[in-house]
């Protein structure tokens, strides 16, 4: 199965994989949106224990770790074999046990067909060619009426403004380069691809990032820049 990769963007991750765990570094805002993340997955997924959850795109483990610390069975998949060697350290250094894979999202759906509860896919769509492939991967790995939490930057002025020229050229938040602006998604189209995969929309939600305080706020509703998107697979087709 081809990767639905640009090997250009695993190369930009990889090259900074070793930083993933350091708080003040240039994962700094990841860590920072990771707790409001975290309890907004739980919130819509009505509990994460005991729940078997996919984390797509899981880099160094930000996010997994959280999940499998709310007693998740976290399967978590990244094309970043440097990003993995640097979760599995973490992760055993923990006592966490995470099942980490070096494999694609349409690899894992076409393995483990339904098989999940809980997809997450976070600050990922806007780094792959085809974003639409992710979502329908996304949507076979879940079983009926499972959930499925994305966050991604809409393609908006303000998105350029603040995601692209503020975030990397501006405050420095993330390396120059981190993000191309005509690949953030807006809205509309996320849910699109989703509704054409059987996914209905529960919510759309913004995060708000105060750079000078670190502080993030959810704005449901107001997605200017970055935002969440839960949705819901279909009981039936």
């Amino acid at each position: 199965m081809t990767a639905n990769v640009d090997p250009q963007e695993i190369a930009k991750f990889a090259a900074s994989a070793s930083r993933w765990w350091d708080l003040d570094g240039e994962f700094k805002p990841l860590h920072q949106l990771n707790p409001v993340r975290l309890r907004y997955v739980e919130q819509c997924a009505g509990g994460l224990f005991g729940k078997r959850v996919a984390d797509i795109g899981c880099g160094g483990g930000l996010l997994a770790e959280a999940l499998a610390r709310r007693g998740a069975q976290v399967t978590a998949i990244d094309l970043a074999a440097e990003s993995l060697d640097v979760a599995r350290s973490h992760a055993a250094g923990q006592g966490l046990t995470i099942d980490y894979r070096l494999q694609s999202t349409e690899a894992l759906a076409e393995a483990e067909t339904g098989q999940f509860d809980v997809v997450t896919c976070m600050e990922m769509l806007e780094h792959v060619p085809d974003p639409a492939a992710i979502v329908r991967a996304c949507a076979t790995l879940l079983r009926p009426g499972g959930t499925l939490v994305m966050s991604t930057l809409n393609r908006t002025v303000s998105g350029l403004l603040l995601g692209v020229v503020a975030a990397e050229y501006l405050l420095r938040l993330v390396p120059k380069g981190t993000h191309d602006w005509q690949r953030f998604l807006k809205p509309s189209e996320l849910l699109a691809m989703g509704d054409a995969v059987g996914l209905l929309p529960r919510e759309l939600c913004g995060m708000h990032y105060n750079p000078l305080t670190g502080q993030v706020a959810l704005t449901p509703g107001k997605v200017v820049v970055n935002y969440l998107a839960y949705l819901e697979k279909r009981l039936c087709s």
